[in-house]
């Protein structure tokens, strides 16, 4: 039986002193909403800290409030079932609530919170196995090693961005609120997140995600694909996040793909989005479309099934993604494995 390592748990009732006390512990000190990730990387001894400082007490971290006609600001404890059951984020934001919702169990997904799945550590077959497995092949890069064991001859942890909440927020075009010892601020989704494997996130160790702020949908239609290998609870081995916005007669005026699991961040598809602009969807437009997004896709053999089949999945995903707003038909259907 795998156990937790001995821990000081606080109960902040309020977000002054959650911030006072994540400061006080520094090194030592983590956050902890749901816990659903963590407290499982701790019992494989990825994580020990003396202290965690839980944020499920402090209520206003927990609202989602707004319309989707003014925007919506989702706290960072909210439930990831709160956010994919709740009817403004299925309306106006239809993205994250199926991000959300394809998210590991049920059980899960009333434990676990958006925050904890936007700030979630990346993961690789070599760093996510018990202490002992991780001692026998000599430890990795990302903890105890000095070696990446996916490329031994790089410089940098490879390991994979595997939150199911990140490509939908970018592509919703979401910034998050920051709150530390040295004060507030708001970045945007895309850039909380870093290209490498160790140092992924943008946010301070002493700073708390204190919420998520989608802005108007203002026409914006979305979706959300995911590939994994069993539908019940796997993580991403592959996410898609598509966000259109059509114009009269149907011409596309806005458009984000991001790609979630192929890269130590997502990765955005810029010139992907960009051949959509000013056309109207069409299946050979698509076809193109799902090509171009597919080749920043780079998967290395760090996850799941096959590096080629991942791969070419980013290109069929794409397409299905695209199919799907596009009112075309498309097989599968969001959200669920394949």
């Amino acid at each position: 039986m795998l156990r937790l390592p001995p821990f000081t748990y606080l109960a902040p009732r309020t977000l002054e002193q959650a911030v006072g006390q994540i400061g006080e512990a520094g090194p030592e000190g983590m956050l902890v909403a749901g816990g659903t990730d963590l407290y499982p990387n701790m019992k494989r001894r990825q994580f020990e800290p003396k202290v965690l400082v839980g944020l499920r007490g402090i209520r206003d971290l927990g609202r989602i409030s707004g319309t989707p006609a003014q925007g919506l600001a989702i706290g960072a404890c909210a439930t990831l079932a709160q956010v994919a059951s709740h009817p403004a984020v299925a309306e106006g934001y239809r993205a994250l609530a199926l991000a959300a919702g394809a998210v590991s169990t049920p059980p899960l997904r009333n434990m676990g919170t958006l925050g904890g799945n936007l700030c979630l550590d990346t993961r690789c077959n070599y760093y996510n196995q018990t202490y002992h497995w991780r001692k026998s092949i000599g430890f990795c890069m990302k903890k105890d090693g000095d070696i990446c064991l996916v490329a031994p001859g790089s410089p940098r942890c490879w390991a994979l961005s595997s939150t199911d909440a990140a490509p939908a927020a970018i592509a919703l075009g979401a910034r998050v609120r920051l709150v530390g010892a040295g004060g507030e601020r708001v970045v945007s989704a895309a850039d909380l997140y870093r290209d490498d494997g160790m140092r992924y996130l943008s946010k301070a160790p002493d700073e708390i995600l204190v919420d998520v702020i989608l802005p108007p949908a203002d026409g914006w239609r979305s979706t959300y694909w995911k590939l994994r290998r069993r539908g019940s609870f796997d993580f991403p081995i592959l996410g898609v996040a598509v966000a259109l916005r059509s114009g009269p007669g149907g011409v596309i005026e806005d458009a984000r793909i991001v790609l979630g699991a192929v890269a130590s961040r997502p990765v955005v598809a810029t010139r992907a989005a960009g051949l959509v602009m000013g056309q109207r969807l069409t299946a050979d437009l698509i076809g193109r479309v799902a090509q171009a997004a597919s080749e920043p896709a780079k998967p290395l053999d760090n996850a799941d099934l096959t590096i080629g089949y991942r791969k070419r999945m980013a290109r069929v995903y794409v397409e299905r993604a695209l199919r799907e707003l596009a009112g075309l038909p498309y097989d599968g259907a969001p959200g669920g494995a394949r």
